[in-house]
């Protein structure tokens, strides 16, 4: 914020929330005014909170005291008032404010999520800086204790089924919730890259679906919020009490998932469930929505043979049988969050399955473009792709004012300057090809990587590791950092890649890449080029504010450092 623009923010100590006090609510600046405003309902007894804006303070407070559940269910109000406030302001300092009290965990919100959407409007940078402004005075306050950088690395935030969708992701959405109302029963797919908020949008739709719709004042809604709501009791109605399903392959992920559900109102983290949990329910699931569809397993290359026959016989599948075919079996509508650039091992279904389902004539097909996580957009993600892919096209230096990316020569020094990143914004990882075997799983006292004077063992927890105390001490590979994000990266380039010089081509040395799964029975080494180039992709894709790369092998570092720029003491930004 302009240090030469003054700005009244204020936040006012509780009034009580009933129809006793609306005399001294009136009397409040903002209210008195008829000023555009936001509010915050609650009750400290069942640490239950409701957050909302208005043009009309006054009426929407009136009107909320005749709604008898919120009546009933708070005791206290505060209103938020700011001489620059309008209406596109306090829409999103609203939006804000549902997403970060959401997940600060102090009050659970009974918001609903239709409209969330994050617009621009004039002057959007200036209302950042004072959203900052009213957290602080809320945690001032004590209505909220954790500052909003503790907030932003939780998983509450992460997975919130609270984020502002962009355009591109809200219309998506409309298309989706368009298409389930339709007569027939509906397969609908939605491609997205790497940070283009698949996950958000899966979220988003599960807890939409479940909002009950009579609950949610629509007095103030524009034509679009009011064509969601129309779609939520479209859908409804075509199945009372409707049995949703997020399908989440992947372990770590799924358990996280499921941590947030068991928080949000209105979701549990039954809903979130695992391919094989989709056979536990006697009827078809009316939704099934599938998030890293990409992740999801063929009758190959697992642990778990003999679980997985069981069910394909179930349905009269043979050893062809895979999740997909469950969850198609399973369910009388599916959604599926798909990205074939994130499939990293043989036993995830080959995309041919997948394609199948787009030539169907009752799929519908979307695609998510906008880049949601990545600071450096969508020029950083079409980098990597042609830096890893080697187009023949000389590729120009990394640089943005946006995004980190840098080479270092140095691994001590790449963790040392990865250690003040952890330090100033939390959630800074090293990850790795897996380039070194993995002793430690049953020797804890094993070393595993070793480089330099550096030592480490690999991630010490399968489940949620990168939130694990001793993260930053150990390495993750793509299986415990896939489908999370980080503030910055730590990449290694392990030993099982290389650089050609003479035919200007990355190379891939089989024996040593030590995840067995990962390459056992593949007999086409372009194929297994072709997954651990997309692990080193999905790994670099990880970092919100930047990457920081060191690579064992020196042709590929000469390769890289013709790209990136080189760390140097003043190369890093504070």
């Amino acid at each position: 914020m302009s240090a030469s623009l003054e700005i009244s923010i204020d936040v006012s100590d509780p009034y009580d929330f009933n129809k006793q006090s609306l005399n001294k609510i009136q009397q409040n600046p903002w209210v008195k005014s008829q000023w555009p405003l936001v509010y915050f309902i609650q009750n400290q007894t069942t640490a239950e909170g409701y957050v909302g804006e208005s043009t009309n303070g006054y009426s929407r407070i009136i009107s909320h005291l005749a709604n008898s559940s919120k009546a009933s269910a708070f005791d206290q109000i505060s209103i938020i008032g700011c001489d620059k406030f309008n209406k596109s302001a306090t829409l999103d300092i609203e939006s804000n404010l549902i997403r970060y009290i959401a997940a600060e965990g102090t009050y659970k919100l009974q918001n609903g999520n239709s409209g969330l959407v994050n617009h621009n409007y004039y002057q959007k940078d200036l209302y950042k800086s004072l959203f900052k402004e009213i957290w602080t005075k809320l945690v001032e306050k004590k209505f909220v204790s954790k500052s909003l950088r503790e907030v932003e690395n939780s998983e509450l935030f992460k997975y919130s089924p609270y984020k502002s969708l962009n355009e591109d992701q809200y219309n998506s959405v409309l298309e989706i919730l368009e298409g389930l109302t339709q007569e027939r029963d509906q397969t609908i797919f939605v491609r997205g890259g790497a940070g283009t908020g698949k996950t958000v949008v899966a979220t988003y739709l599960i807890k939409l679906l479940a909002t009950n719709i009579l609950r949610i004042d629509i007095s103030e809604f524009n034509d679009e919020e009011l064509r969601e709501v129309s779609f939520i009791q479209a859908f409804q109605k075509k199945y009372p009490n409707a049995k949703i399903g997020l399908v989440v392959a992947m372990s770590s992920l799924r358990d996280s998932l499921r941590t947030v559900f068991k928080q949000v109102p209105g979701l549990s983290s039954s809903m979130v469930i695992s391919p094989s949990e989709t056979f536990k329910n006697k009827e078809k699931y009316d939704l099934l929505i599938v998030d890293e569809a990409h992740r999801l397993r063929q009758y190959k290359n697992i642990s778990w043979m003999g679980a997985f026959r069981k069910n394909n016989q179930k349905l009269d599948l043979g050893d062809t049988g895979n999740e997909l075919d469950w969850i198609m079996a399973n369910s009388k509508n599916q959604i599926f969050f798909y990205d074939e650039a994130q499939s990293v091992k043989p036993s995830d279904i080959p995309e041919a399955h997948f394609s199948k389902l787009l030539v169907a004539d009752r799929t519908l097909k979307l695609e998510l473009q906008s880049q949601m996580r990545v600071q450096g957009g969508e020029n950083y993600i079409k980098f990597i792709d042609e830096l890893l892919k080697v187009h023949p096209e000389r590729l120009p230096l990394y640089q943005s004012t946006n995004y980190e990316l840098v080479y270092f020569d140095s691994l001590a020094e790449l963790y040392e300057e990865l250690a003040k990143k952890e330090q100033y914004f939390g959630l800074c990882r090293m990850v790795a090809g897996f380039s070194w075997p993995y002793q430690s799983k049953n020797d804890k006292d094993a070393i595993d990587i070793e480089i330099e004077s550096l030592s480490f063992q690999w991630n010490q927890t399968e489940e949620d590791w990168v939130n694990s105390p001793n993260a930053f001490k150990e390495i993750g590979c793509i299986h415990t950092t896939q489908g999370y994000d980080l503030n910055y990266t730590g990449v290694i380039f392990g030993k099982e890649i290389d650089y050609n010089v003479q035919t200007g081509q990355i190379e891939i040395d089989a024996k040593q890449y030590f995840d067995v799964n990962g390459k056992k029975g593949i007999a086409d080494p372009a194929h297994l080029k072709s997954y651990i180039i997309n692990i080193y992709k999905t790994i670099l894709y990880r970092g919100i504010r930047g990457s920081f790369v060191y690579a064992c092998k020196p042709n590929l570092a000469a390769y890289l450092k013709e790209h990136l720029i080189i760390f140097q003491k003043d190369t890093i930004s504070e």
